[in-house]
């Protein structure tokens, strides 16, 4: 019964423009003025106000968004957040380096090899000082 009414509903083309030009941080005005002298802010607001748009207009944008236009004309948020809360789970094993926040060194080793480096630049210095100082 899901199923029947997830195939029935159409996918909003104007809404999928205004999220992928949202998601790419595009204003309206931007938008209008690539797609040429004949739009503007309020046209483009009413093209993403339509159900289905024009072949087309579409294959502009997609274009102008550098998205593919089957992108526009068959995203679907509700099933883009399923997959995703699907697929991004703490017993999910396929991403374990996504969850993994472990370090996989102990730090205070780090310290002793920074101070051994540390003690190691010193007395090298120091052998250079005292050469210095008999050549004097």
């Amino acid at each position: 019964m899901i199923d029947t009414d997830m195939q029935n509903k159409k996918i909003h083309q104007g809404r999928n423009i205004k999220r992928f030009r949202e998601m790419l941080g595009i204003k309206q005005e931007a938008l209008a003025f690539e797609l040429g002298d004949d739009w503007n802010q309020k046209k483009i607001s009413l093209l993403e106000q339509k159900e289905t748009v024009e072949s087309d207009i579409l294959a502009q944008v997609a274009k102008i968004l550098k998205v593919p236009a089957e992108a526009i004309e068959n995203f679907d948020e509700e099933n883009a957040i399923n997959i995703i809360s699907n697929t991004a789970s703490f017993d999910n094993c396929q991403q374990p380096a996504f969850f993994n926040n472990q370090p996989t060194f102990n730090p205070l080793d780090k310290m002793v090899e920074l101070y051994e480096r540390m003690l190691q630049q010193q007395k090298e210095m120091i052998e250079k000082l005292e050469r210095l100082i008999e050549k004097n």
